[in-house]
């Protein structure tokens, strides 16, 4: 089964604006870290280079690097961005995950 993520059109057209301004970064790093209110939490990073274990996906000229670890944990996971009244974020919809905080960065397998 291949590892994937999708990125959004949303999401991409957020990452290309970013990286706009910030000219030394070419990808938005996406990972997965222990802790947060349900064990595990999502981490979002500007990244200047792809590292040797980082596996790259790309939507519309947007690039996200997610490391071979993370990517077990976000296999067909859905990367968007969301700009509502309340906030703007980019948020990951993970049918991997059993349960997820409100706060929408902390998960559970």
């Amino acid at each position: 089964m291949a590892q994937t993520i999708e990125i959004t059109d949303a999401a991409a057209q957020q990452i290309k604006t970013i990286l706009k301004s910030e000219t030394d970064k070419q990808a938005l790093r996406i990972s997965v870290e222990g802790g947060g209110c349900s064990g595990f939490s999502y981490k979002f990073d500007l990244a200047s280079h792809v590292l040797d274990d980082d596996i790259v996906f790309e939507k519309n000229g947007a690039k996200v690097f997610v490391d071979k670890i993370s990517l077990a944990y976000l296999t067909h996971a859905e990367i968007d961005f969301v700009d509502n009244l309340l906030n703007k974020s980019f948020q990951v919809r993970n049918p991997n995950a059993s349960s997820s905080c409100g706060c929408g960065t902390s998960f559970s397998m």
